[in-house]
Formats: structure tokens, C-alpha cells, sequence
């Protein structure tokens, strides 16, 4: 098979990068660990994921699994540094499959490599977790003995409970008549509280408003009796108004002789985002496939269409309405092999030639380029370029590709009268930034399309594709940086490129 002699080919490669990247870029506890560990546990997992890759072949990434599991929680790692951990596998190994496959046998290979790191790092995130609450019911256990062994010393096994729930990484709380009557720091933490503000505090000041109704009525089943759920997810309030969700294992104690609802409160803001990411990015696998196959389809025949409306309209001279037709057929054709350029660039995976350019100049071009759209529209066009921006080693067919997708979209919504105007600027420093706004005064956008915008097949337009804004992400955010769109006061759009100066040092 293909992808095992690569990976067989590779395999010091990838073992190399992951120990280094482990080293340098994760968390202070895998800086912390001997090289010779994780030379141990990286190859088993390299090794593990070959089998799943190659062979489909689960049993070996379920063993090291289970032996890794055990290892890092005996080293204190959070669930969160691990996950990370495995998700490195596809940070190196995608330049590695972007060197060796062509973009058709791309696809499927990645299809596959999501496939397997979403089955890798949810396995491993349920062992972790039910591992931990092992753990955690274990202390309670041995808790409990000592308490019951040692009744003539209430306060100092209190103590003890205490500072034993201080340590662990989840929050825990006591909530007694819908008070909160006890919590540990990671609980304020969690909360952004101090545990003086929180504690006599109802509970419900502490739950968003979208989970309120479902939180309420899980308590006051429990409290009355009912049975309820014990594992539950909610979204929890922060002191600073935001929220985030929440997992919630609840059980209903006895607290100082009266009834009262323990609980473990986690968070799993990185494990949802983790899910969405990988959900993600199969579902733009799968499109870059299906766009792929339909592009080179259709672009054969529309490329022979072409050729013969040509040589008809030359060869019978037509003129009136039929050379009109004519020049609205070639038209046309001219926009279906623009939409196909659009799909495929869409569908392969981006590859940058970076050099010295000029960020001004780049703006120059592109307005250079669509001088005539402009002008056949009667639109203005205004310029004003900061002679500080320094150049940037960038992409430059890349860039005036994001730029001229937004000047069009510009142009096209505009009419008679109406004004484009483009600067560039920057902040200065080694984390400075540089900027090029597109600002129109056309009638702008709808608000609901807002949080669409740069999502793929996504447009307002009649005859748009919704690829073009999404190319200007892709391209922009391979090169660092970022694209935002703004309203603008009145009517019109503004649109940014923000680029990191921090590329005018790379060498």
C-alpha cells in the first residue's frame, strides 16, 4: 500500500518532530519529561496510528491507549496536554502527505488520517475521563474510612477532605437548599470568583441563561426524590458574562444531616471545540473530494464548447443579435470555467511560494487589474498606501488573489457613482501587524449573513458560488494572519487583511 511505504519511509521523521514539538511547544510537563520516555512513548504511538492508517488495525492504539493513560496521569498531565499531544500526529504528517500524494489520492488519505485521530483522541478522552472519576471515587473511599475510623477526630479529618478536594483539577461544589455551601479553587477558578464570594451564593447565579430551566429542573427533581440525571452538561456563567460549557456529575448526600447535592463540574470548552474541528474538517475532505471529481468532469467538455463557439463566431461572422448571442455564450463559458478555478482552488490543499514583496504594490496591481471594471461601471476608486509598510515574505500571486476576490465583490455591488476605497498601514514592532482595508459604500450587508460570510458555498449573490471569501480566508490564514468584515456606518462594507509583520524578519 501507498500511504504504509510512506509512513514506513518517514517514520524517524515523524518520531523526530513529535518528540521535538512534545519538547518545545506543549506544556511545561512534557518540556519536564527524560527524551528517553518519550522517544518510548512516541514510537508506540507512531506505530499504533500506522496500524490504523494501514491495516485498520484498532487493537494496538486501544493498548497504548490504556498504558499511556495510566502514565500520564501518574505525571499529573491534564486531559487537554494529552489530547493536544496526539493531535500533533497530524500536524506533521500532513507536509509529509502534501509532499508525497498528488491532490486525487490527498482526499481519501485524509479522510482516513481524521478518521483515525477522532477515534484515537475520543477513546482516549473517555478512558482519561473514567480513569480519573476512578480516581477521584477511590479518594472519597479511602476518605470515608478514615472518617469513620477516626470519629473522635471530626476536624482534623475534615482537614483532610478538604485539602484532599483542593487538589483535584475538576471543581467541586456542595449545594444545600440551593445555596452553594461549599467549593474548592478549581471550582472558583472555573467561576472567576473567590471561594469568601461564591460560598452562601444560589446556585443559579452561576448557570447561563440558555441552561437555566433544564439546571433547575434536574435540582429540584433530585432534592424531591426523582430520579435524575447524574452526568449532565450545561452551559456555566463566568464572573465577565461569558459562558462555557460544562459537564456536571451530581450525586444527592447527606451534608450536615440534612439532604444536599454534591458534585464534580468539568470543563469541556476544549473537547466540543476539539469535536467541531474534526467534524470540520471531514466534512471539507469530503467536499474537496466531491469538487474535485466534479471540476475535472466538466471542465473537458466546457473547454471543447469553448473551442467550437469560437471558431463558429469567426468563422461566420456574425453580427446583430446573433453575434450578441455569441458573445453571451463565450461569456458565460468564461464564468463556468471561473466558478470551476474557484471549486478546485477551494478543494486542494494550499501550497505558498513565499518571497520579498510589497504589500503596496501588491494593492497596485490589483487595481491595475480591475482599472476597466471600475471604470465601466463609473465607480471611483481611491488609494492611500502608508510608505512605512514594510515588505513581507508572503505569497504574492496568493495575496492579489484575496485582495481581487474582495475588490470584486466590491464592484459588483456597487453602481454608477459609488466609491472603493483601499489603505494599507501598519503597527510597528516584531508583533506588529499590517493591514489593507477594502472599505465600499454600497448597500452592504445583511446581519444575519455575518457569521456565514467565509463559510464555503455560502453567498448572497445570484450568480455567486460562495467560494470567493472562503479562498480569501484559506489564503490569508495560511499566510498568519486573519480577514474581518465591519459594517459600515450609513451604508457599505469594510473589509481587513490583517498580516503578521512578524514575517518582514523571517529568514
Amino acid at each position: 500500500m501507498v500511504l504504509g511505504r510512506i509512513l514506513a519511509r518517514h517514520r524517524d521523521r515523524i518520531i523526530n518532530e513529535w518528540i521535538e514539538q512534545l519538547h518545545s511547544g506543549v506544556s511545561e510537563r512534557y518540556r519536564e519529561r527524560p527524551r528517553e520516555e518519550l522517544e518510548r512513548t512516541v514510537a508506540r504511538a507512531n506505530d499504533a496510528s500506522f496500524a490504523v492508517l494501514v491495516n485498520n488495525d484498532y487493537s494496538q492504539i486501544d493498548s497504548h491507549i490504556e498504558w499511556i493513560t495510566g502514565l500520564r496521569l501518574q505525571g499529573g498531565f491534564s486531559l487537554s496536554e494529552v489530547q493536544h499531544a496526539y493531535e500533533l500526529y497530524r500536524t506533521i504528517l500532513l507536509p509529509i502527505l502534501l509532499e508525497e500524494l498528488d491532490p486525487p489520492d490527498l482526499a481519501p488519505v485524509l479522510m482516513r488520517l481524521n478518521h483515525g485521530l477522532f477515534y484515537t483522541i475520543t477513546r482516549f478522552s473517555n478512558y482519561f475521563q473514567a480513569m480519573h472519576e476512578r480516581q477521584i471515587r477511590q479518594y472519597a473511599r479511602d476518605l470515608e474510612k478514615e472518617v469513620e475510623e477516626q470519629t473522635k477526630e471530626l476536624s482534623e479529618s475534615e482537614a483532610k477532605y478538604r485539602i484532599l478536594v483542593e487538589e483535584i483539577n475538576d471543581g467541586y461544589f456542595v449545594n444545600k437548599d440551593g445555596r452553594l455551601t461549599f467549593v474548592n479553587r478549581a471550582f472558583c477558578e472555573m467561576h472567576g470568583y473567590t471561594a469568601a464570594e461564591v460560598t452562601g451564593r444560589e446556585y443559579t447565579d452561576l448557570v447561563a441563561h440558555e441552561s437555566l430551566s433544564d439546571v433547575k429542573r434536574l435540582y429540584e427533581k433530585r432534592v424531591s426524590g426523582e430520579e435524575a440525571e447524574i452526568l449532565y452538561t450545561y452551559f456555566r456563567l463566568h464572573r465577565n458574562g461569558t459562558s462555557f460549557p460544562t459537564e456536571n456529575k451530581v450525586k444527592l448526600i447527606s451534608y450536615g444531616g440534612e439532604k444536599a447535592v454534591a458534585g464534580i463540574c468539568r470543563d469541556i470548552t476544549e473537547r466540543i471545540e476539539m469535536e467541531k474541528r474534526i467534524r470540520e474538517s471531514e466534512r471539507l475532505a469530503h467536499i474537496g473530494q466531491l469538487t474535485t471529481s466534479l471540476a475535472h468532469e466538466i471542465r473537458n467538455p466546457l473547454s471543447a464548447i469553448k473551442m467550437n463557439v469560437q471558431i463558429l463566431a469567426k468563422n461566420l461572422r456574425l453580427d446583430g443579435n446573433d453575434g450578441r448571442r455569441g458573445q453571451i455564450i463565450g461569456r458565460e463559458v468564461s464564468r463556468l470555467e471561473r466558478i470551476l478555478t474557484e471549486m478546485l482552488d477551494s478543494a486542494k490543499p494550499l501550497r505558498l511560494n513565499k518571497e520579498r514583496a510589497s504589500v503596496n504594490e501588491i494593492v497596485d496591481s490589483c487595481l491595475d487589474v480591475l482599472d476597466e471594471k471600475i471604470k465601466e461601471k463609473r465607480l471611483t476608486a481611491t488609494r492611500y498606501r502608508s510608505r512605512a509598510v514594510p515588505s513581507l515574505l508572503l505569497d504574492r500571486d496568493k495575496i492579489e488573489q484575496a485582495i481581487i476576490n474582495i475588490l470584486l465583490n466590491s464592484i459588483e455591488a456597487l453602481t454608477g457613482g459609488d466609491r472603493i476605497h483601499v489603505v494599507t498601514k501598519h503597527t510597528a514592532g516584531n508583533g506588529g501587524q499590517v493591514f489593507v482595508d477594502i472599505t465600499d459604500n454600497g448597500p452592504g450587508i445583511q446581519p444575519e449573513d455575518y457569521p456565514y460570510l467565509f463559510d464555503p458555498f455560502f453567498s448572497s449573490k445570484k450568480k455567486g458560488t460562495g467560494l470567493g471569501l472562503y479562498n480569501v480566508k484559506k489564503i490569508v490564514e495560511a499566510h498568519g494572519g486573519e480577514v474581518s468584515v465591519f459594517p459600515v456606518r450609513g451604508d457599505g462594507t469594510h473589509f481587513r487583511i490583517t498580516l503578521p509583520l512578524s514575517a518582514s524578519y523571517e529568514t
